[in-house]
C-alpha cells in the first residue's frame, strides 16, 4: 500500500479524534519527509542497537531537527547484547524463533557474540549490567526519545532497570565505540 494512502488514513482517524496521536514505525528519512509534508509526523519507532545501527545515520538527525519522538525498539538486540547469549543458545532455538534465520543470529553471530564479549569488561568497570550498558547506550544518541525493552520476568528488569538513570561518559562511548569498531558488528555509525 502506498505511503500516501495509508498516512492520510492516520491523519484523517486523528482528526476525527478517532486516535490522539499517529506515528510510524520502520519507515526511512524519505518517507517520514513524504509523510510530514502530508501531515504531522510526531513519533517514529525503529530498530537501535549496537548491532543495529542504521538509524543514527539518517533517521535520528531527521527526527531530531523534525521535533518527532523517537521510540527504538530492540535495543538489546533481542537478547544478544545481554551478556547471556552464547552460539549454543543459539544453535537450541526452537523451529518457529524467528532468530533462528535472522543474519544477527546465524552469518553474522560470531561478530555479534564478539561484540557482547568485548563490552563485558566495559560493563563490569561500571559497576552495571550489559542490559544497563546496552539501554544507556541508545538512550545516550541525540534524537532517541525513548527505548522499549522486553522482558519474560521480573529478574531480566531488575538487570537493567538503572539504565534509566546511568549516563555513559564521553570515554565509555569512546571504548565502546572502539569494541564495536573491532569487532565488524552491525553497521552504521558507531557514537553520536
Amino acid at each position: 500500500m502506498p505511503l500516501e494512502d495509508y498516512w492520510a488514513t492516520m491523519l484523517k482517524f486523528k482528526e476525527e479524534g478517532k486516535v490522539r496521536h499517529v506515528g510510524m514505525s520502520n519507515h526511512d528519512a524519505e518517507q517520514l519527509a513524504r509523510a510530514e509534508a502530508m501531515g504531522r509526523v510526531e513519533t517514529l519507532q525503529p530498530p537501535f542497537s549496537m548491532i543495529k545501527r542504521e538509524a543514527a545515520a539518517e533517521i535520528l538527525p531527521w527526527c531530531a531537527a523534525n521535533g518527532t519522538g523517537t521510540i527504538c525498539y530492540s535495543p538489546m538486540q533481542a537478547g544478544l547484547l545481554t551478556g547471556s547469549f552464547t552460539r549454543e543458545r543459539a544453535a537450541a532455538l526452537t523451529q518457529d524463533d524467528w532468530r533462528r534465520t535472522s543474519p544477527e543470529f546465524t552469518t553474522n553471530l560470531d561478530r555479534n557474540l564478539a561484540l557482547a564479549d568485548a563490552l563485558r569488561p566495559i560493563a563490569e568497570a561500571r559497576g552495571v549490567s550489559m542490559g544497563t550498558l546496552a539501554l544507556a547506550w541508545v538512550l545516550a544518541w541525540p534524537g532517541l526519545t525513548a527505548a522499549i525493552v522486553g522482558a519474560r520476568s521480573p529478574a531480566q528488569v531488575d538487570g537493567w532497570i538503572d539504565a534509566a538513570t546511568f549516563e555513559l561518559t564521553a570515554t565509555d562511548m569512546n571504548e565502546i565505540a572502539t569494541a564495536i569498531e573491532a569487532t565488524g558488528a552491525g553497521e552504521g555509525p558507531t557514537k553520536p
